[in-house]
C-alpha cells in the first residue's frame, strides 16, 4: 500500500502494512530495531498509541473517518504515550522526520492506496 498526502502531493510511504485487529495493533512495531524511510504502519480502529518497549521515535498521524489529519505528532519518543483522540479512526505510524520532510500537518488529506489502484 502507498500513503499519499493529497493536499501537498507528497508520498509519505510506499511500503505500508495494516494492523487491523487488537493483537496486531498492540504489537505494532515492537521488536523492530529500525523503521526505514518509506515504510508505515496503519492502525485501523485506533484512537491512541503507546511507545512502551519501542527502540526509536516515530511520527504519528491521527486521521478522522474522511482521511483528514486531526493530529500530527512528530518524533514521538520511546516509552511515551500519544494522546487519545475520539475524533480519530486511524493512526498512521511513520519513520521520524517524515512529517517535517513532507510538510504534513493538521487539516491535510491522506489517501491510503492499495497497489494497482
Amino acid at each position: 500500500m502507498h500513503i499519499i498526502n493529497t493536499t501537498r502531493a507528497h508520498t509519505l510511504a510506499t511500503v505500508a502494512r495494516q494492523a487491523d485487529n487488537p493483537l496486531a495493533r498492540f504489537i505494532g512495531l515492537l521488536g523492530r530495531r529500525d523503521f526505514p524511510a518509506g515504510q508505515a504502519l496503519i492502525m485501523q480502529g485506533c484512537s491512541g498509541i503507546h511507545m512502551f518497549g519501542m527502540r526509536f521515535a516515530i511520527d504519528a498521524l491521527y486521521l478522522d473517518g474522511a482521511g483528514r489529519v486531526v493530529r500530527a505528532i512528530p518524533a514521538l519518543a520511546p516509552w511515551r504515550v500519544g494522546p487519545l483522540d475520539p475524533a480519530t479512526e486511524c493512526i498512521i505510524e511513520l519513520p521520524a522526520g517524515t512529517l517535517a520532510a513532507t510538510a504534513t500537518t493538521v487539516g491535510d488529506h491522506i489517501a491510503i492506496e492499495k497497489e494497482g489502484d
